[in-house]
């Protein structure tokens, strides 16, 4: 017998039975019984309907005993408030076994996204841990008989070299063969014109015809095979026509030996190895385009030299692996060394080189208090650093896992393409079918009515269409990485090539991010410069705002002369300011509309505007301090622009895009920043709905916007606007919220990443461009009979092969 559910034949004896709306079903076991039950009930019966296995039986996969969750755990991480996982899942044979574990992960409730690629069987996995848990979803893809692994960048190289291999070998044999066959096609030929006798004419045909069959019915089985699935599933995927075209010249050869006529076997087989031919330049062209991706997994050492205290109070080091690393570790790095993990520099002097990473050409110092990046190399000094970030939190995972979900999506214009694929198939066979009742019916001999509708199906392949975008995409992620710019998703691409208005943040973005404080002004005689510096310092240590930043550091510097202090309670007001409780007293810091809302006064007789009106005109940001309803000082903190902005400014202005500056800070500290920057337009004191608010407005009248900014207050804006762009030091919300990151903290790579998504994309476009225009120029010619079947199949092939060398020229961006 053959179990319904593997396929495996057993004894009729050891058959498990079971009724099923009326009908007998026999199983080789009880576990392929409790698969066959769930598919039932969760009505995906289709999938027997579908499946497309090779070998019977149950792939390992009807496991017991508990699944090792600690394993899958470190590969789990948090996106916009969801756990996201990606992992390897053994035992897929085919399309059939996507598309059941899809849907029964997605039948799953709290699963809200599975998507399973094919060819490297890894899946992504998107839920709401409040309502599912990671040991449910695994049980349930074990439960209809696959075995669930974490996902490992070995597995997913592995298929890409799998898949490269499988097709040079496809193609060294359909290209040997067919060389072989060209020499008794000539042959053939050249006796249509001079004669040949019968007996050698038929034994040229009959090794031709062996010759073509390994070509067909081997190095071409992939075209046959997705073509029939698709047919039979009333689909048709591009394969059908070169499967058409093939077969409908082999037959039609065979056809003609028993009848007298000529053969084009050698036809048929240049149809797939020059088919096969831009399949493999195709796989090359992506493993080239991944290589930035691979390069990276390359960084990241396996081990770290860990320091832990002894019972001496001395230092103990020893190496070992990442996975028992944790936050707060303190690492060493020597001279040589790449840095393991991302942290912060506890002490040591050292220049690290981070260009793989970020793109950045030149060494860069750390010392302490300095941030370093897994993955970099330390080239003179030796580092210890503080643990801040491991496993899938790192810069360098997070770059990895970007650039990957970057290349996985498609820009509209190709959702379309595909569309129109789909029509496109069905309506070229109705044509070839058309052409060839045509020219029979007409009186054209039945093998030249034939041969001019093989022609119509071979010339129409559109195989352009399938390769005009995803090449691309990777090749403009790759290099957008490469010098630094993370880019999200491909979509991105083509907002990116359209942008018209570019509104940048103050704070850390325009400016270089590291404000100073200048000057504290005390409006109330009875408070101390030190007691006030130290206790808005302990209220600002809590924040992530770089203002903050600048009192705190201000603080740090004279540690010893300040008390410590620390807040018994602590709240950020985003856009406004930090309010907490401090030794009892209520401190609050921020700008003046958070002091006046909070219900602060100046001290009575005390009148600070002149000095306000002072420090704002020069561009510094005032920072209000109250205690118990009493403005008792002010602090002057400066920031400089970036030495970039002039350049990045002109360079936008190239482009036809207008910048402009949205600010939480005051007005006559935004005006002098724009001025001296040559920004014309600008929004001051906009709290973070507000700075959204104003991206919706402007895209409501048809602008394009690319909102620019680094911290908590940006994220609404990043993620209203068209394109939302993230310093590489922005804070980790921000970065969430935007569609790109600069990794390298340099403004001048948006003018780079406007010409790169703006050449990638008309790159895109040429390509979908000349993929109808061939079909619109070379349909009409083999419907006229002025194409011969091979010649057809070169012009096809040709037109592939220009789309991947059009692609390729986004590459020479990398210097550029």
């Amino acid at each position: 017998m053959k179990c319904d559910h593997c396929l495996l034949e057993f004894p009729a004896r050891d058959a498990v039975e079971h009724e099923c709306d009326g009908k007998r079903h026999a199983f080789c076991c009880h576990g392929c019984l409790g698969v066959y039950r769930l598919i039932h009930e969760e009505g995906l019966e289709r999938f027997y309907e579908n499946r497309q296995w090779k070998e019977k039986g149950i792939a390992s996969v009807l496991q017991t005993g508990e699944i090792n969750l600690r394993s899958f755990h470190e590969h789990v991480h948090e996106t916009e408030g969801r756990n996201e996982i990606d992992i390897y899942i053994d035992g897929i044979r085919c399309a059939s076994c996507v598309w059941l574990n899809e849907r029964i992960l997605t039948r799953t409730p709290g699963v809200v996204h599975a998507r399973i690629n094919y060819a490297t069987h890894r899946a992504k996995i998107r839920w709401n841990p409040a309502e599912v848990g990671l040991k449910t979803i695994l049980e349930r893809i074990r439960a209809v008989g696959y075995s669930p692994k974490p996902y490992s960048e070995s597995e997913g190289i592995k298929a890409q070299q799998a898949e490269s291999r499988d097709l040079l070998i496809r193609f060294g044999t359909a290209g040997f063969l067919s060389s072989q066959l060209m020499i008794y096609s000539i042959a053939l030929y050249a006796g249509y014109f001079q004669g040949i006798d019968a007996p050698t004419k038929r034994l040229l045909e009959i090794i031709a015809l062996f010759l073509t069959l390994p070509v067909i019915f081997y190095a071409g089985m992939p075209f046959l095979r997705a073509s029939f699935t698709g047919l039979r599933h009333l689909r048709f995927p591009m394969d059908v026509l070169i499967t058409l075209g093939a077969l409908s010249a082999f037959f039609y050869s065979i056809y003609q030996m028993f009848v007298g006529g000529e053969v084009y076997f050698d036809t048929a087989a240049m149809i797939i190895t020059i088919i096969l031919l831009g399949r493999y330049i195709e796989a090359v062209s992506k493993g080239k385009a991944s290589e930035t991706i691979q390069h990276l997994r390359e960084l990241s050492p396996r081990e770290a030299r860990l320091i832990a205290p002894d019972d001496s109070d001395a230092e103990e080091r020893r190496m070992t692996s990442l996975d028992a690393v944790k936050r707060g570790d303190l690492i060493e790095v020597i001279p040589g060394e790449r840095v393991p993990l991302d942290g912060v520099v506890i002490r040591g002097r050292s220049e690290v080189d981070e260009s793989l990473i970020t793109g950045e050409s030149r060494p860069v110092m750390k010392e302490a208090g300095a941030d370093v990046i897994g993955g970099s190399m330390n080239l003179y000094g030796q580092l210890v650093f503080e643990v801040m970030r491991t496993g899938h939190d790192t810069v360098l995972a997070g770059i990895i896992r970007a650039v990957e979900d970057a290349q996985a999506q498609k820009p509209r214009i190709q959702t379309l393409a595909d569309k129109v694929v789909g029509i496109f198939v069905p309506v070229i066979l109705l044509i070839a079918l058309m052409t060839a009742g045509y020219y029979y019916f007409t009186g054209e001999p039945l093998r030249s009515a034939l041969m001019t509708g093989i022609s119509v199906l071979v010339i129409a392949c559109p195989c352009s269409l399938g390769l005009a975008t995803p090449l691309a995409v990777l090749l403009i992620t790759s290099v957008a990485s490469s010098r630094g710019v993370l880019v999200r998703n491909g979509q991105v691409i083509e907002n990116l090539s359209r942008i018209t208005d570019v509104v940048f943040d103050k704070t850390g973005t325009v400016t270089e991010g590291r404000p100073a404080l200048r000057e504290i002004i005390l409006l109330d005689p009875s408070w101390e410069r030190s007691k006030a510096l130290a206790a808005a310092a302990a209220v600002e240590a809590l924040s992530e705002h770089s203002v903050g930043r600048a009192i705190t550091s201000a603080a740090r510097s004279l540690q010893e002369a300040l008390p410590q202090v620390l807040p018994s309670t602590f709240k950020a007001v985003p856009g406004r300011g930090v309010e907490a409780v401090v030794d009892g007293s209520e401190i609050v810091v921020g700008n003046q509309a958070f002091m006046e809302e909070k219900g602060f006064r100046f001290p009575a007789g005390c009148s600070a505007a002149d000095e306000i009106d002072t420090m704002q005109s020069s561009g510094e940001t005032v920072v209000f301090m109250g205690r118990n309803k009493t403005v008792g000082a002010l602090f002057a903190i400066t920031d400089v622009p970036r030495s970039e902005m002039p350049n990045v400014i002109a360079a936008l202005r190239e482009f036809s895009c207008s910048p402009s500056i949205v600010s939480g800070d005051n007005v006559g500290t935004t005006r002098a920043l724009a001025f001296a920057i040559g920004i014309d337009h600008f929004i001051a004191e906009a709290l973070p709905a507000q700075k959204r608010n104003i991206v919706m407005e402007m895209q409501a009248e048809g602008k394009r916007v690319m909102m620019v900014g680094d911290g908590i207050n940006d994220a609404p804006a990043l993620t209203e606007a068209s394109v939302g762009v993230a310093m590489g030091r922005a804070t980790e919300i921000a970065m969430e919220s935007a569609n790109v990151v600069l990794v390298r903290n340099d403004l001048l790579l948006l003018p780079f990443l406007l010409k790169l998504s703006r050449r990638g994309f008309a790159i895109i476009r040429q390509n979908i461009f000349w993929a109808f225009f061939y079909n619109i120029c070379a349909v009409p010619l083999a419907v006229a009979g002025l194409l011969h079947p091979i010649v057809a199949a070169a012009a096809m092939a040709a037109s592939s092969l220009f789309v991947v060398g059009n692609s390729m020229r986004i590459g020479r961006m990398r210097k550029g």
